[in-house]
């Protein structure tokens, strides 16, 4: 391959994978095309890129960014897998495809700067909560104790409504209040 080849190829891959510091490498060696093309389509539906990619330009193109962890893994037939509103909505995707596609293989993901390798540690990180789910969780936490205290600080008063309601209801029935010892 040329140098200007290179160099193109290079550019076009940074300018792809620009804004996403985090990945997946797979590998779809042995998968045929109609089945490699029903994955990229169900997973372009849900904004998640595949890019085959040459491991000599995939090292130059990694070393100076977040997906430097990956360059250990990147022997053999390489595809980085980017996009979603993470990468642990991409490891979710990818292992509900490798119990359909018994070839694909899950070399390994990188989440801000740490390595998820083999098959195991892309599986640990599709269990991650996402950034949304992790919010949820906190303002659940923080909300929760509020909630008590505010119910809390409502009991009395509730009690004395139902007090005040059971006494008008015995009122309007004619009946005399009785004093409850």
């Amino acid at each position: 391959m040329s140098k200007p080849v290179k160099t193109f190829m290079i550019r076009d891959y940074v300018e792809s994978l620009d804004g996403h510091d985090n990945a997946l490498l797979i590998s779809v060696r042995g998968i045929d095309a109609i089945t490699t093309n029903n994955l990229r389509q169900s997973l372009a539906d849900k904004d998640i890129k595949i890019t085959v990619i040459r491991n000599a330009l995939a090292r130059q193109i990694v070393k100076d960014s977040g997906l430097a962890a990956l360059e250990p893994l990147l022997k053999g037939p390489s595809a980085l897998a980017y996009g979603a509103e993470s990468v642990i909505d991409v490891a979710r995707e990818l292992m509900k495809w490798s119990k359909e596609i018994e070839k694909l293989e899950m070399k390994g993901a990188v989440l801000d700067g740490q390595l998820f390798e083999g098959h195991a540690g892309v599986a640990a990180l599709s269990k991650f909560p996402t950034r949304e789910e992790s919010l949820a969780n906190l303002v659940g936490a923080a909300l929760g104790p509020a909630r008590k205290l505010a119910s809390c600080a409502m009991a009395p008063a509730g009690n004395i409504a139902g007090v005040l309601k059971t006494m008008q209801d015995t009122l309007e029935k004619g009946e005399a209040i009785t004093k409850v010892a």
